[in-house]
């Protein structure tokens, strides 16, 4: 059991692997895995990801104001973007069915110091893995150092909730339309 907060289902090759988010923080940094298995394919699981730039899907009652992430794929999400808000970072770098990297904005790094995050997807025999590395600078301040060890512990409660709300999601849109995959032409939810 990891004891920091910085590892949840992610396997030693995970772990040692690269991500885009890495190059985006100067070292001396840190890094916080999280890492589920989804038996849905990559690019319906890539389309829920998608939707992490409309809402939180974990607790949302802290994470959302109490509002409701949408349960369905929402039709005409825009096309991603650099800069484009994502979560509380800007999306710094994308591959469609591949990974969304995010960067923390400036004023958001002034205080938990620079982080950045990739949310990446790799097939699998039967769906995909869906691995998320968050890197976080490693120095600084001592308040800003605590702060960052609280806010890891943090982002694993919330993290594991929301990629266990989009595995149930992307599964079961997977089992309503197995010969698609949930996906439409237009990369959207195939209508019902």
């Amino acid at each position: 059991m990891d004891l920091t907060g910085k590892v949840w289902g992610a396997t030693r090759p995970e772990r040692e692997a690269s991500y885009p988010c890495d190059p985006l923080v100067a070292a001396p940094a840190e890094g916080w895995f999280r890492a589920v298995d989804v038996a849905a394919p990559p690019g319906l699981v890539f389309r829920w990801l998608r939707q992490l730039a409309l809402a939180p899907y974990s607790y949302d009652w802290i994470d959302f104001r109490g509002q409701k992430s949408p349960r369905t794929l929402v039709q005409g999400l825009p096309e991603l973007a650099l800069g484009q808000p994502f979560l509380v970072f800007e999306i710094a770098g994308f591959e469609t069915g591949t990974h969304i990297t995010g960067v923390l904005p400036a004023r958001l790094a002034e205080r938990h110091g620079q982080m950045a995050v990739s949310y990446t997807l790799s097939p699998l025999e039967e769906g995909c893995r869906l691995m998320v590395k968050v890197v976080a600078e490693a120095e600084g301040p001592l308040p800003r150092r605590l702060r960052r060890g609280l806010l890891a512990w943090g982002d694993l409660v919330m993290m594991r909730k929301q990629l266990l709300t989009l595995k149930k999601l992307a599964e079961r849109d997977a089992r309503c339309q197995p010969g698609t995959g949930g996906i439409g032409p237009d990369g959207d939810s195939s209508p019902s």
